[in-house]
């Protein structure tokens, strides 16, 4: 087993998070502060739990986290964090966007851990991940609040230059972020827009 694997499968077994996945988003929120008391925060990819229940913890009672998967997720909000709303969807469906934006008057921050399932071809996952990505920012443009956050995963590979250049004209600034969490070996890095620009009408 890899150190950095033990370590942080540890770690988020002692900190009673269901994955290391977590300290990916402990370290952006530590560095950038991207998450504050009472917000509204999207979990895209949310499965298996962690990220949202951070979330919840660092917005407060106050605020609310929707976290959306394929996959069921259903833990239950700790005493005095948000409450967290727990959406088995598919994030490509054509009413997502409409669905969320009946419930939740828009989001100070989207989230996404969503990578694809890998298929042993490196260009194919890729791909996968940057169209991910694209949805992930589709659904950012339509429901982030002016000035909000954009923290998403992102697959490296030839074409992530190019999404980097369609990400920088809806953010202030954008930084691509590497956590000392996520392996070394790994291509998995996260797009981190701050600052959003609603487009006018």
């Amino acid at each position: 087993m890899r150190k950095e694997k033990d370590y942080y499968f540890q770690k988020a077994k002692k900190d009673k998070y269901p994955a290391r996945s977590v300290y990916k988003l402990d370290e952006v929120q530590k560095k950038y502060r991207i998450l504050k008391s009472g917000q509204r925060v999207l979990d895209l990819g949310c499965h298996p739990g962690s990220w949202s229940l951070y979330a919840a913890q660092v917005i407060g009672s106050k605020g609310n986290v929707v976290g959306v998967d394929l996959q069921e997720t259903d833990l239950p909000s700790q005493k005095g964090h948000a409450e967290i709303h727990w959406l088995c969807y598919d994030v490509y469906s054509d009413d997502l966007i409409e669905n969320l934006k009946k419930e939740w008057h828009g989001f100070h921050a989207v989230l996404s851990d969503m990578a694809p399932r890998t298929t042993g071809s490196q260009y194919a996952d890729h791909q996968h991940s940057m169209r991910l990505v694209r949805r992930a920012m589709e659904i950012a443009g339509a429901l982030l609040h002016e000035n909000g956050i954009f923290y998403c995963k992102a697959f490296q590979g030839e074409d992530f230059p190019e999404v980097i250049r369609e990400c920088k004209p809806l953010f202030q600034t954008v930084k691509v972020v590497k956590p000392d969490s996520s392996r070394k070996e790994s291509r998995e890095v996260f797009i981190f827009g701050r600052g959003f620009k609603r487009k006018k009408k």
